[in-house]
């Protein structure tokens, strides 16, 4: 999943669902477009983030004259919570709507609410995506409520002066070495914070480590009959404890991902790590855009993983569902996503491309030039997908919430791990 704004996963669903939208209206009016009068269709995309297609939707129209396409990008979880109030009075969704990992879920539950991809040509493309990130999104009784757009994946990002400056390795392959455990990262934090720069933690924050942890457990909040686990799932607890104990150990800058203040501490050079899925390094290079070259890639502790990954859907009470579904399958072509990739390091759900050289030997220069083509795709290749219930996303941000708490010293972490479970238990019911 990724959060906005205070959560960058509904902030990319937001933005990919805005650019998908915006493409849709230059097919189909999202929200209000309309072609009568011999004017253009106007389609909208509501995405929650940075989705890279803003050159993508220029090329577009450019080849359909007859389409206008508008963006409308919203926080990660008030771009979730709209299209949920808009699905339920049937007005007010974009044409095209995006919708993170840890939400598509809840939104195929409903799938009268979404055209059946199958029914336009999807079934004829199903066989671009990884099987898994297709089944992700199909509805028990079969409809495909979403095209692919991304996965995440996992890598660890890190300032390569601020470990320099603490007496740590810069190089990727020795800071890679460093922390083949979670609890060798945790080691490696204490070293550096030991010597670290006046103001500096060794992470951003508690909620983004946690998110990767959970990412590696081969079940995450819930069990393949939708059943929450929270509190029974002992690969959480263990995690959670960890992360406990490393904020206690003064490692955290106590920021919550997709925050005003999480992207300020960007700017200002707060943290020295960040969990880094693909999508992380367009927010890095979107927030500290002078910070080129500073940044590098290595692998994440324990190995694999995935945090989030979005699909764009088309909502039935838009006026061009049609020209939206076009769009909605042009974007998320294996071509677009290749382009994608090399401008905004988003990584493709189109396994066509794991193996081609453009993708493969893509170096990121704002990272140093990490090799962040193979880094990436190799992981993708490995990618065992976690099971994502109905209220995953939900869920997520209970536990990034409980972790606030810690942070703040609010409660300790037992007291907020019990607040917790009475939280997400609500969820259930």
């Amino acid at each position: 999943m990724r959060p906005k704004t205070t959560n960058r996963r509904i902030r990319l669903i937001a933005g990919a669902v805005c650019a998908g939208l915006a493409a849709v209206t230059a097919l189909s009016a999202c929200g209000g477009g309309d072609a009568g009068g011999g004017g253009k269709i106007k389609l909208s995309l509501g995405l929650f983030g940075n989705f890279g297609y803003t050159d993508l939707i220029k090329e577009y129209q450019a080849a359909h004259p007859d389409i206008e396409i508008t963006e409308r990008t919203a926080s990660y979880s008030d771009h979730h919570k709209n299209l949920a109030a808009h699905l339920a009075t049937g007005g007010g969704a974009a044409d095209i709507e995006a919708i993170d990992t840890g939400y598509v879920a809840q939104f195929k539950a409903t799938p009268d609410k979404f055209v059946d991809l199958t029914t336009v040509g999807g079934d004829k493309l199903k066989d671009r995506w990884l099987g898994w990130k297709w089944s992700a999104s199909l509805a028990k009784g079969g409809q495909q409520i979403g095209y692919g757009t991304d996965v995440g994946g996992l890598a660890i990002c890190y300032r390569r002066d601020l470990l320099q400056n603490a007496g740590l390795p810069a190089d990727r392959e020795a800071v890679s070495a460093l922390w083949p455990t979670w609890q060798a990262f945790f080691d490696t934090g204490k070293r550096f914070q030991a010597k670290a720069p006046t103001g500096v933690k060794w992470m951003d924050g508690g909620p983004t480590v946690l998110n990767a942890i959970f990412g590696q457990a081969p079940t995450g909040y819930y069990d393949q009959s939708d059943k929450l686990v929270v509190d029974s799932n002992p690969a959480l607890r263990a995690g959670w404890d960890q992360v406990v104990d490393a904020v206690k150990a003064n490692l955290s800058a106590g920021l919550l991902y997709s925050t005003p203040t999480w992207n300020t501490g960007f700017t200002q050079g707060q943290f020295a790590t960040v969990t880094c899925p693909a999508w992380m390094m367009t927010k890095i290079k979107d927030q500290a855009p002078d910070t080129s070259g500073k940044w590098d890639v290595a692998t994440v502790p324990g190995g694999g993983g995935n945090w989030g990954g979005s699909y764009l859907t088309i909502p039935k009470q838009g006026k061009h569902t049609k020209e939206a579904a076009e769009l909605a399958a042009w974007l998320t072509a294996p071509e677009q996503q290749a382009k994608v990739f090399t401008s905004q390091g988003l990584l493709p759900s189109t396994p066509s491309l794991y193996d081609d050289p453009k993708i493969t030997g893509y170096t990121n220069p704002f990272f140093n030039n990490a090799p962040v083509g193979k880094l990436f795709t190799d992981a993708a290749k490995k990618l065992n997908p976690q099971y994502q219930g109905p209220k995953a996303g939900d869920v997520q941000t209970e536990f990034g919430n409980a972790m606030q708490r810690v942070e703040q010293g609010k409660q300790d972490g037992a007291a907020a791990w019990q607040q917790l479970v009475g939280d997400v238990a609500k969820l259930q019911s």
